[in-house]
């Protein structure tokens, strides 16, 4: 089930929201059509609005590192070998997206499967179709826990630098696949995402690895988003039809 997931949802992105929407609020141009290079909308208090439906445009799910210069991503020897192992396919039978579990940050953020951002004044809420998971951003002053009960999606505060949300996420649980490809993580892993919305439809999202456990230095990516305006999140409970684990190799 989940290699045909990917492979139609890479194809036609556009289709993973499929409750239909009047799109009510989009600026429209001269020729009457939606104007995604519009302003970004803002709040009362003066900062972006970053709420909406938002859909990786092209995901940068199979491989995170794709793009980077030689050196840019370097790994420690066990993870390396690791790494090489996952490549070959040995490995596949245990890939958390085969087996239905989360997929972790930041690969989340470049699931080919839009998710929905909702934006309060100390808070912010994630709901990602990919799997029905979701995440929270708590923006009250809090710091990143020193001892977080493991998890997939670790622990994340925020804050605002400028018009730039700054996401700060550690308490991993080291299970999880950086990408398709296999990069791996430990539970030493800190994410540090910065969500910039440029206008009304697009928004980049730029994810820094911090994993002293795998990589010698920490190393950063881009992911851009595009506003999903007509259609809402539906419905993705990965287990109900997962065929993929007999035809998958390793233990």
């Amino acid at each position: 089930m989940l290699t045909k997931y990917f492979a139609l949802a890479l194809l036609a992105t556009s289709l993973a929201a499929q409750w239909n929407t009047t799109g009510k609020g989009v600026p429209v141009g001269k020729d009457g059509k939606p104007n995604l290079t519009a302003p970004a909308p803002r709040r009362a208090d003066g900062k972006p609005d970053l709420s909406g439906i938002w859909n990786p445009e092209p995901p940068k799910l199979r491989d995170v590192t794709a793009g980077s210069k030689p050196g840019e991503v370097s790994m420690k020897p066990e993870a390396e070998a690791l790494f090489k192992r996952r490549l070959t396919g040995e490995l596949s039978a245990i890939d958390p997206d085969a087996n239905c579990l989360p997929q972790g940050v930041p690969k989340i953020d470049s699931a080919p499967a839009p998710y929905k951002i909702i934006q309060e004044a100390n808070h912010i809420s994630v709901l990602y179709e990919a799997f029905d998971q979701f995440r929270q951003f708590f923006m009250d002053g809090r710091e990143l826990p020193r001892n977080a009960n493991p998890q997939w999606y670790g622990y994340s505060v925020a804050k605002w630098d400028g018009d730039t949300l700054v996401v700060e996420s550690s308490g991993f649980n080291g299970k999880a696949w950086l990408d398709q490809v296999g990069h791996p993580s430990t539970d030493q892993l800190k994410v540090t995402e910065r969500f910039r919305r440029k206008d009304f439809g697009h928004m980049d999202m730029t994810a820094t690895i911090d994993d002293p456990g795998a990589y010698n230095k920490p190393w950063s990516y881009t992911q851009p988003l595009t506003l999903v305006f007509r259609g809402d999140l539906i419905e993705d409970v990965c287990n109900e039809n997962n065929t993929d684990l007999p035809h998958l190799k390793g233990k």
